[in-house]
């Protein structure tokens, strides 16, 4: 039986592309006692509010076609943002080179996140270059990659 993301992903890059998108990510999660579907749109030149109400109004008719969940949930429709999360090989081959922030399980040199352009991704593990060399942390260190975003 397919996970729930893996599913709703299904139904909804059909209708994401109608709208000139592409899925980034789907996660299914509880917080705070309710149960949130997020399913995260991307393009080049970026999200409107436009889009995400589009697929959000198609994808919700669909779920209650399909009902691939049982109980009740809150859909949400958006951009990843500009701090987007790194999960999938696709995410990593396509910002390669871009800043990055990687959060650790544990601290490594008495941090626990290091910042730095993406340099390689095999296997779980992430290549950084950073102020204070290249270094490539192990899949099962990492908790979190996400693009770094500098003001």
């Amino acid at each position: 039986m397919a996970k729930v993301t893996e599913t709703v992903e299904a139904l909804a890059a059909p209708i994401a592309a109608e709208n000139g998108c592409h899925i980034w990510d789907v996660e299914y999660v509880k917080e705070a006692g309710s149960w949130y579907l997020r399913v995260y749109l991307d393009k080049p030149g970026g999200v409107t509010i436009d889009h995400c109400e589009a697929v959000s109004r198609v994808l919700s008719d669909k779920l209650d076609e399909a009902d691939p969940i049982e109980g009740s949930y809150i859909l949400e429709v958006s951009s990843p943002g500009a701090d987007r999360v790194l999960r999938k090989p696709e995410h990593f081959a396509q910002c390669m080179g871009e800043l990055v922030e990687a959060k650790l399980y544990r601290p490594r040199d008495g941090a626990k996140s290091l910042v730095g352009e993406l340099a390689g991704y095999a296997g779980g593990a992430v290549t950084l270059k950073t102020p204070a060399g290249t270094v490539t942390l192990e899949k099962q260190d990492i908790a979190l990659v996400r693009l770094h975003v500098t003001f």
